[in-house]
């Protein structure tokens, strides 16, 4: 936990959190607090698993996970290229286009050159107004604007570009701001309940997400069944076309008409007490410490299945996923992970 990221605060938290929940659990855990990847290998000598808390930057950028796949050292969620394809929010959204996934047109500007400025503006109109301007490779909705005409764009690009480096432009999608978390139990991916995001201000930025008390939270989103189906879906073909594994969480937006769209996925979702997964995950029944069992055993399973010989359902998956397809059920969740006795953790 911890890292330089703009939400290292978060992390720290989040990482608070679980480690609690492993210690109540009864598991033999350290927080290893970092700086850079480089202050891991000396720690790792006598950890038998990482549970991965980093938010951000190198920490869910994939940088973390090859380093750990190349010591040897099994760790928590999505493998080093999913890690990397979800952050770069370009990437991602490329890969939703080639796997056929609803997702906001978007524009990638050139930022180099004089006429660079121009050319954003004639793709924002194209796109038409409000356009939303983001940091490429960030999370927790730092960074990202609402604009509502030209006037405003020109100043948010410069602006954005000055404080995060490269960015994008997206076309707007009015209508509820839906998450849905996506746990793996017993070898299936499955959607927790939906929860709709109503901000008291605005939209939802990282105030919103981490205020007490700056958003409501609808759980179960006040969707019909067949939008409902439809959002639980698509988050599972999200979840599977960057090849994520163990859990994420999927933001989306649903127009009045019920048309679903892919925003982003979150590999490395936030453990905080405001944080959209443990609520979900409480809402479908499933505690703290439960979740965070849950997000261990995949791995400890997998673990052992290699040591028997050969890879096992709980294989991770590569990208645009080749497994089989599962309808998006969340109903019988079991009550309380089980699996292989409780090791060192960190």
């Amino acid at each position: 936990m911890g890292g330089l990221s703009a939400e290292r605060g978060v992390s720290l938290r989040s990482g608070r959190n679980v480690y609690q929940a492993l210690k109540a659990r009864g598991y033999n855990a350290r927080k290893l607090e970092i700086s850079s990847p480089d202050e891991l290998i000396p720690k790792l000598a006598e950890v038998d698993l990482i549970f991965i808390c980093l938010h951000g930057g190198w920490g869910e950028d994939g940088t973390v996970q090859a380093l750990l796949d190349v010591l040897g050292k099994p760790y928590t969620g999505s493998e080093a290229l999913a890690s990397r394809l979800a952050l770069d929010k370009l990437l991602a959204k490329e890969t939703f286009v080639k796997a056929g996934l609803p997702t906001p047109p978007y524009f990638h500007p050139e930022l180099e050159g004089e006429g660079w400025p121009a050319m954003a503006l004639k793709e924002a109109e194209r796109l038409g107004y409000p356009v939303v301007v983001k940091p490429r490779r960030e999370g927790s909705s730092l960074g990202v604007r609402i604009v509502q005409g030209q006037g405003e764009l020109e100043g948010a690009l410069r602006e954005t570009k000055e404080e995060f480096g490269d960015l994008y432009i997206e076309g707007f999608i009015p209508g509820k701001e839906v998450t849905s978390g996506i746990l793996r139990v017993e070898g299936e991916d499955r959607p927790l309940p939906l929860i709709e995001l109503r901000p008291k201000e605005g939209f939802y930025n990282y105030r919103a997400k981490y205020i007490p008390g700056a958003t409501e939270f609808i759980i179960p989103a006040e969707l019909g069944p067949e939008t409902t189906q439809r959002a639980q879906e698509l988050a599972l073909a999200a979840h599977r076309a960057l090849g994520c594994f163990g859990f994420s969480r999927v933001d989306l937006r649903v127009t009045e008409a019920g048309e679903v769209y892919i925003l982003e996925v979150n590999t490395i979702p936030g453990m905080t007490a405001t944080s959209d997964l443990p609520k979900a995950a409480a809402a479908a029944g499933i505690s703290f410490e439960d979740l965070v069992e849950y997000m261990l055993k995949t791995v400890i399973k997998e673990k052992d299945k290699e040591k028997g010989g050969g890879r096992c359902p709980e294989s991770r998956p590569g990208p645009s996923g080749s497994r089989p397809r599962r309808s998006a059920s969340s109903s019988h969740w079991p009550m309380r992970p089980s699996g292989p006795e409780r090791g060192s953790t960190t």
